[in-house]
């Protein structure tokens, strides 16, 4: 092996240890990511109760997600509530209340943002504003306008831990679809 390729052999290892290295996070934190995302998928809960009023697991994500970010404890009824929320999005009529349920899924998943300095747990903190914009944009029949301002709504709105938060970990992740790209645009506009 050249001196050359062993230098960017040790790189390459080097990168991929920082980049699994682990992250401090507080209770604390987890509760701050876990408000902004249940504040998120909030706003679009409607979308989803339009078409199944009767179905309350989005809802129930929602609140489950509410009860830990104000002191509940993190359990099984975060990730049953999440589960079940995801179920109702697969059942749901729309693709938009597909969307705002999987928002709601989102913020009880929030909760579970691994300490692991990954890009694709950015989509923890941000995947509920991401997916919550995405059901705006589809109600509205406008990809672009309506996104870009559920996202600069969001940023409005988040707090300095959450961004602080979100200043650990690496850039949000390619891919994804167009809920990808809002948790990119979303991405851009909290970090410095």
């Amino acid at each position: 092996m050249t001196g050359e390729t062993s230098e960017t052999a040790e790189a390459a290892a080097a990168a991929e240890t920082t980049a699994t290295s682990e992250i401090v996070l507080s209770k604390q934190d987890l509760r701050e990511v876990t408000a902004f995302a249940a504040a998120c998928a909030e706003e679009v809960l409607a979308v989803f109760e339009a078409g199944q009023p009767d179905d309350t697991r989005p809802r129930d994500a929602i609140g489950a997600a509410w009860e830990f970010a104000r002191g509940g404890e993190r359990g099984k009824a975060l990730r049953d509530t999440a589960w079940a929320a995801l179920k109702a999005a697969k059942g749901a009529d729309t693709e938009a209340a597909r969307e705002a349920a999987r928002a709601a899924m989102a913020a009880a998943g929030a909760a579970y943002l691994h300490p692991l300095a990954k890009a694709t747990q950015v989509k923890h903190i941000l995947g509920a504003g991401a997916h919550a914009a995405r059901a705006a944009e589809l109600v509205a029949g406008d990809d672009r306008t309506v996104g870009a301002e559920r996202v600069e709504r969001a940023a409005r709105h988040v707090t300095p831990a959450v961004v602080d938060v979100l200043g650990r970990f690496p850039a949000a992740p390619g891919g994804g679809g167009r809920v990808g790209e809002l948790i990119r645009l979303l991405d851009a506009a909290l970090r410095p």
